[in-house]
C-alpha cells in the first residue's frame, strides 16, 4: 500500500509473511516462546548442495527402524533438524513485533492467522513483562535483537491503538535514541506518523545529531556509504540504513537528503571497491554470476539474490570474488537482505516519481 507495489507481486510477499508467521505462531503454540533457531543436526545435512527438498528424507525419525529403513510413514534415518530452545527476551519481543506487524498484513488475505498472530502477541508481550528473564549478552544478542523491546510496543501500538503500548515505546525510544542513536532511530523514524505532533518536534533533534555523523562517510570513503568491516560482508547493514533514510527524508526532507537513499542503491548496483559488478543477481549490465545458494555446486546463481557484498580482508583488502562461491561472508544470498532491497527499490521509485511529477 506504502509503496504500491504490483498486485501479483504483493500476493508473493503475502505468502511469506504467512509463511513465517505460521512458525512463529507454532514456536509459541509449542514451547512457549520464540526459539533460538531450527537447524540441522549433521554436517552433512549444512554442506548439502542442491536442491533443498533432499536434505531428509522428510519423515519423522524411528529409533526402532533401521538407518535408511522405512516403513512409508517413519524412518531409521536420524536427519530431522533439531530446535535450539533458550529463553532470550530481546527475541521474544523481536518476534512480538514480527507477529503485531504480519498481523496488519495478513487481516485482508488470511484473517484467521492475522487474530492469531496478534493474540499471540499480546499474550507474550504480557508475559514477558510479568516474568522477566536475563538477557543474553553475547554479541550476536546484541547485533540481531537490539531495541527489541521498543519495536514491540511500537507494531503492537500500531496494529491495536492500545495506549498502554503508546506509553511504553514513549518512555523507551528517547533513552535509547541517548545511549545508541544510530541504531535506534530506525524504529523511531517509522512512529512519526502515529504519535502525536511534539513528538516529531523532539525527533529532529535528534535527526539532526544523525546527520552529523552520516556527513563522516564522507570522509571515511569516497562513497559516502556504510561499508562493512565485519566478518561478513555489510550490503544488509547498508539497505538498512537508506531504508532508515527513506523514511526520515519522508518526515524531515530538509534535513535528510534523497541522496542518503539513492547513493546506497549506487554502490549495490555496482559504485563500490573492487569491481563495477552488481550485487544483485541477474539484475544490471554486469552482475553476480555465482553466489552462495542451494545451487553453488553449479557455479551459477538464481536471479534477484542479493549477496552480502564487498568483504573487508583486515587491515586493508577489499574482495567480493566471482569464481568461487562458497564464500558465505561474500556471495551468500540470505532472506532478509532480498526482502530490504525489495523495500528500498519500490522506496526510490516512489522518491524518483515524485520528482517527475513535482520538478524537484
Amino acid at each position: 500500500d506504502l509503496l504500491g507495489i504490483e498486485d501479483r507481486h504483493f500476493r508473493d510477499i503475502l505468502q511469506q509473511i504467512e509463511h513465517g508467521t505460521l512458525q512463529l505462531v507454532a514456536q509459541f503454540k509449542s514451547v512457549g516462546f520464540a526459539v533460538r533457531g531450527i537447524n540441522f543436526p549433521h554436517l552433512y545435512e549444512y554442506t548439502h548442495l542442491g536442491d533443498a527438498s533432499t536434505i531428509t528424507d522428510n519423515l519423522v525419525y524411528n529409533p526402532k527402524l533401521k538407518p535408511y529403513e522405512t516403513d512409508g510413514l517413519t524412518s531409521g534415518t536420524l536427519d530431522d533438524r533439531w530446535v535450539f530452545t533458550p529463553k532470550i527476551p530481546s527475541l521474544n519481543y523481536s518476534a512480538i513485533a514480527a507477529l503485531a506487524a504480519a498481523s496488519r498484513a495478513l487481516k485482508d488475505y488470511n484473517k484467521q492467522l492475522s487474530d492469531e498472530a496478534l493474540a499471540t502477541a499480546i499474550t507474550a508481550w504480557g508475559g514477558q513483562h510479568d516474568e522477566p528473564q536475563p538477557e543474553n549478552n553475547s554479541r550476536w544478542g546484541g547485533r540481531f535483537f537490539e531495541n527489541s523491546e521498543c519495536a514491540a510496543a511500537l507494531q503492537l501500538f500500531i496494529t491495536t491503538k492500545d495506549e498502554q503500548y503508546g506509553k511504553a515505546f514513549n518512555a523507551l525510544i528517547w533513552h535509547q535514541l541517548n545511549v545508541a542513536l544510530e541504531r535506534n532511530i530506525s524504529t523511531a523514524a517509522k512512529a512519526v506518523p502515529f504519535m502525536p505532533p511534539e513528538y516529531k518536534s523532539k525527533l529532529e533533534n535528534y535527526v539532526v545529531k544523525y546527520k552529523h555523523e552520516m556527513e563522516k562517510l564522507d570522509q571515511q570513503n569516497p562513497y559516502g556509504v556504510l561499508i562493512g568491516r565485519r566478518g561478513w560482508a555489510g550490503n544488509s547493514e547498508l539497505i538498512s540504513w537508506a531504508i532508515t533514510n527513506f523514511y526520515l527524508n519522508r518526515d524531515f526532507p530538509n534535513v535528510i537528503g534523497r541522496e542518503y537513499v539513492f547513493k546506497a542503491l549506487d554502490y549495490v548496483f555496482g559504485c563500490h571497491p573492487y569491481s563495477n559488478i552488481s550485487f544483485v543477481a541477474g539484475v544490471g549490465t554486469h552482475s553476480k554470476r555465482h553466489t552462495y545458494g542451494s545451487n553453488r555446486a553449479d557455479f551459477s546463481f538464481i536471479a534477484g539474490g542479493v549477496v552480502p557484498g564487498v568483504l573487508l580482508l583486515k587491515p586493508d583488502f577489499l574482495e567480493n570474488k566471482e569464481d568461487w562461491p562458497f564464500l558465505w561472508g561474500e556471495n551468500e544470498c540470505v532472506i532478509d537482505i532480498c526482502a530490504d532491497y525489495i523495500f528500498l527499490t519500490n522506496a526510490a521509485n516512489r522518491l524518483l516519481n515524485e520528482e517527475r511529477n513535482t520538478g524537484r
